[in-house]
């Protein structure tokens, strides 16, 4: 099972128009990355729990067919007597929950995995270690440095790696383990008895207490695994860095390479008559980068963009269908639409500019405004 159901407002403004798990990476959607992996392990039924902007999810996995799985969905809302759709999440616990009373999914072991990460996890070995301690409940944990515990949701866990209790996001001070949940959890259907029915019920706040108070076969299993997880606009901007550098494996920058780490789509126009590209640098489809223009990677662009003459776009990424005015400079940042968010996490609103910034480059009635 694939947790989709938030709305990601640690993510935001990436999260106003794309739910979390459709963050692209490299131009393909964090869940994808997640559903290949689960099929090159053999797993091929997948339910995904949804809400907030469910049918982006929907109409892009349709039911799996096209990625060697079947993919179901459970939607966690209400339709109004107007006919508008309300998202409304019970908690990942109550959304397997009501999957279970619907149909049953849960009869077998199952995986469950949050939607918003990208892991290299050997599923086997993981399945193997559950089921040779009897647990009922495993959650799959990642050493961090004690430094950055209080970025993450703690387990402590006794010598065996049975769960004794949680901590969340304490002080490197207070910090009993610098075991992270990674949000991935091997579950056996008994396990769903104890959540209630139409209920909001969470499953790190709400029934993992439950089964360390219950003294149930829950343990923590420490793993050895690439695990990027994408919890707010600073991480995003740091995965892209590193991927387009090259220092995440098994994963690669899509489009032809036509100078030393500078990648092209297709149809993409570069007048190079005084640009300058320090790669690495990918360039979207059908993007026009113009005469005069700078760009220093590790950097992003997405297809359809305008790079207008005099603008400098130094370490960041640009979603699709962005002109940057000539003039300008946007560095180490995210420009996603309306609004743009440094690597610090500081958002603001395209009126917030003095200058036409940036805008749509499908918008022809907006003119870049000339460079003075």
């Amino acid at each position: 099972m694939i947790l989709a159901a938030g709305k990601g407002t640690r993510v935001r403004p990436l999260t106003y128009e794309l739910p979390k798990p459709m963050i692209p990476i490299l131009g393909k959607p964090v869940m994808e990355y997640l559903v290949e992996h689960l099929v090159r392990y053999g797993i091929h039924d997948i339910m995904v729990n949804v809400s907030y902007l469910h049918g982006k999810i929907e109409d892009y996995f349709g039911d799996g067919q096209r990625f060697g799985a079947r993919i179901g969905y459970s939607f966690e809302g209400y339709v109004d007597e107007a006919g508008e759709v309300h998202p409304h999440p019970i908690g990942s616990a109550g959304g397997m929950k009501k999957i279970q009373e619907f149909g049953g999914f849960f009869d077998e072991t199952t995986l469950v995995i949050c939607g918003d990460a990208l892991i290299d996890l050997d599923i086997q070995s993981a399945l193997f270690e559950h089921r040779s301690k009897g647990a009922m409940v495993s959650v799959i944990t990642k050493e961090v440095p004690l430094e950055q515990v209080s970025s993450y949701g703690v387990v402590v866990a006794d010598h065996e790696g049975r769960v004794q209790s949680f901590q969340e996001k304490p002080k490197r001070e207070e910090a009993l383990s610098n075991l992270a949940s990674t949000g991935i959890y091997i579950m056996e259907p008994e396990v769903l008895d104890l959540i209630p029915r139409n209920a909001v019920f969470d499953i790190g706040s709400d029934l993992f207490p439950l089964l360390v108070e219950k003294k149930l076969p829950f343990y923590a299993q420490k793993r050895f695994f690439n695990w990027i997880d994408i919890g707010n606009v600073t991480d995003f901007w740091g995965v892209l860095q590193g991927v387009l550098s090259g220092k995440v494996a098994q994963m690669y920058v899509p489009g032809t390479q036509v100078r030393e780490g500078l990648w092209v789509g297709l149809n993409t126009r570069i007048d190079w008559a005084g640009t300058t590209i320090e790669g690495p640098v990918y360039i979207g489809a059908g993007t026009h980068v113009e005469a005069g223009s700078k760009i220093v990677g590790p950097s992003w662009i997405g297809h359809g963009s305008h790079i207008c003459a005099g603008s400098e776009v130094i370490r960041s990424v640009l979603f699709e269908y962005t002109r940057t005015a000539p003039g300008t400079k946007v560095e180490e940042s995210v420009v996603c639409g309306n609004y743009s968010v440094t690597r610090e996490g500081d958002m603001k609103h395209i009126s917030e500019y003095d200058d036409n910034h940036w805008n749509d480059a499908r918008d022809r009635r907006l003119k870049p405004r000339k460079q003075a």
